[in-house]
């Protein structure tokens, strides 16, 4: 069974609640107009029947009347005459008027309804009569007049009466309704698919991604809030996976690039020696390379793994406030006892600046720096380690003076598993500046560089100070 739809769905049901409304709509107009129109009526029986009660009066003899040539009606009545002047409606817009003895005898007009007769006169009441099934009203009324007080007026109307207009209402809204209908699912079509072509964008784009392995593709903009919402959200997470397969791709490079090298000597060790009879200090030799290049795949791949951690914030980092120029001062004061090259490590420390973060990744970076400064400083060097108050950061330096960097190399140095000109090369793995840059991100700061060649380089880290 084929399901219905989205747009199908909201068409539907846009139309259904318009179509709804409108008979909701139609039914109360309805009851209102009937309600209204039988109210008229029954006002208008009551003004018909009061308005004839002047048109009749008595005379006593022939002398005493008007007879200009009218066309009033005489009519005998006891000991004189009755008098209905021409006026007398007797029959106007469906409402008949007639006169009546208080005995039920019909002296003038016409009586629609014979079984009326049956009823009782009430002065001033309307009341309903049904007769053969059709609905009237009977409106009383006694003539007030002297000699006159047995004579009565009945009104009588068909509640049908005010059928006619309702029926040309009705005639209206059920057209109207029609019409309506017609736009509501017109509109409806027409709203829902604007309304749902962000989301057949996005499902083209999804479709695509999920069918190729393009993740650069990105969702459309939404257009709405909420629409722009989902695909802002959409591609936020396919900005993730791809930055996690890039890095996976780039981590699988690196690794693979990296660690040919070492076991390229590894093998070349072990066939040479497995190629015949050695001496033990060859043996032990062979054993030393072997054990040295298996110590720097063991430093690289752990290096890649904790940077790809930091990276990809997988781990959890302590962001406890901590005294930065004491912890400075500290690896400073340590790493001071190396002098490598003699080169003579002094500080610039100012006193009581604090940031938030993890002491233990702080210590890294400021190690990896300094040992940096060691590697490529020249001998009978100085490295100056400062750490001074910039607005509201820290900026902690490492300068040394030692063969500086070009300036084609001076961002491709913090790159993963990056190895500069041979003058720099030494027995790292080219992820020191690497994970120094991602910890000082980690802390909401920033590593930079500023160098000049022969002459030294000066590395800045910079935190935001608690």
């Amino acid at each position: 069974m084929k399901r219905t739809s989205l747009q199908g769905k909201l068409t539907l049901w846009f139309s259904a609640a318009l179509i709804l409304m409108a008979a909701l709509t139609f039914v109360v107009v309805f009851f209102v107009s009937h309600s209204v129109l039988q109210k008229q009526l029954r006002t208008e029986l009551i003004h018909t029947v009061e308005d004839n009660v002047d048109e009749v009066e008595f005379y006593r003899s022939v002398t005493q009347m008007e007879l200009d040539g009218s066309t009033d009606h005489y009519i005998r009545y006891g000991v004189g005459y009755l008098e209905i002047d021409d006026d007398f409606l007797d029959q106007v817009n469906g409402v008949t008027t007639a006169l009546f003895h208080e005995n039920g005898t019909l002296l003038y007009g016409e009586n629609p309804i014979a079984a009326a007769n049956a009823l009782p006169f009430e002065d001033g009441a309307c009341r309903t009569l049904r007769v053969r099934g059709a609905i009237w009203y009977v409106f009383d009324r006694q003539l007030e007049q002297t000699a006159l007080s047995d004579l009565w007026l009945r009104g009588a109307v068909p509640e049908t009466q005010a059928d006619a207009p309702l029926r040309d209402i009705v005639h209206i809204c059920v057209w109207g309704m029609a019409a309506l209908a017609l736009i509501a699912i017109a509109g409806g079509v027409l709203i829902a698919h604007r309304a749902l072509k962000p989301l057949r964008a996005m499902a083209l784009t999804a479709a695509q991604i999920s069918g190729g392995d393009d993740l650069k593709k990105r969702m459309p903009d939404g257009g709405s809030d909420e629409l722009s919402q989902l695909s802002g959200a959409f591609n936020g997470m396919m900005q993730r996976l791809d930055d996690a397969f890039e890095a996976e791709r780039q981590f699988a490079s690196d690794a693979s690039h990296e660690l040919r090298t070492p076991m390229a000597v590894i093998m070349a060790q072990c066939e040479d020696a497995l190629s015949g009879e050695k001496t033990g200090a060859e043996y032990r030799e062979a054993l030393s390379v072997v054990h040295r290049q298996g110590r720097r795949m063991n430093r690289m791949i752990s290096g890649m793994l904790e940077l790809v951690r930091m990276e990809r914030k997988t781990d959890r980092y302590a962001r406890e406030p901590f005294n930065l120029s004491a912890l400075a001062a500290s690896v400073s004061e340590d790493m001071a006892l190396i002098r490598d090259k003699n080169i003579e490590l002094s500080t610039r420390i100012e006193p009581d600046i604090f940031i938030a973060g993890d002491q233990t990744l702080v210590t890294r970076l400021l190690g990896n720096l300094i040992g940096n400064a060691y590697r490529y400083g020249r001998e009978n060097g100085h490295i100056v380690v400062s750490l001074r108050r910039a607005g509201s950061a820290a900026e902690l330096t490492v300068a040394d003076d030692g063969i500086g960097i070009a300036p084609d190399q001076r961002e491709k140095i913090f790159r993963r598993l990056y190895q500069g000109a041979s003058d720099r090369s030494g027995d790292g793995v080219g992820l020191g500046l690497a994970m120094a840059r991602q910890i000082a991100r980690l802390h909401g700061g920033e590593l930079t560089v500023e160098s000049e060649e022969g002459k030294g380089s000066a590395f800045t880290a910079r935190f935001p100070i608690q």
